[in-house]
């Protein structure tokens, strides 16, 4: 059986909001539809991504800014902290997993975070982290060598 994850939904306080900040970070909008006063859905896609997130008004019960550890794949850590640096987002340096595994982004908290990018220079070891304007958290995770099967 085949199954590709196709949209996350993103829990957002302020859509007007949510929409130009995904938009500065350029992604797609692939659609805004507002179906009356209470219903509105948007939906970005992240550039070369095949899965999209979804928000809007009505759409979820979840609290905005309740996601947390939402992954975008990069080829170059460091040239994708700058594009969204120079587009204004708020991004933290650039960390590892402090105990020298490759889950760094992956822990409760920023405990097990170590300064610099992964010291063996791994794929999947070096991670950059920003928010939403809700607070929703995306991990920016170096990935240049694929796992087997992935």
């Amino acid at each position: 059986m085949d199954m590709k994850l196709e949209v996350l939904v993103v829990p957002v306080s302020d859509v007007d909001r949510a929409k130009a900040f995904y938009e500065n970070l350029g992604f797609r909008l692939d659609v805004d539809f507002v179906a009356n006063e209470s219903y509105r859905i948007l939906q970005f896609t992240p550039p070369g991504s095949a899965a999209s997130i979804i928000f809007g008004k009505g759409v979820t019960s979840s609290q905005p800014g309740s996601i947390d550890g939402l992954v975008l794949a990069v080829r170059d850590i460091d040239a994708a902290r700058a594009e969204l640096l120079s587009r204004g987002v708020a991004v933290s340096e650039v960390f590892h997993d402090a105990g020298g595994g490759l889950a760094g982004g992956f822990h409760a908290g920023t405990k097990a975070r170590a300064p610099g990018p992964d010291p063996e220079g791994h794929s999947y070891g070096s991670y950059a982290s920003f928010s939403d304007p809700d607070g929703n958290g995306w991990l920016l995770q170096e990935i240049t060598t694929r796992l087997p099967g992935r």
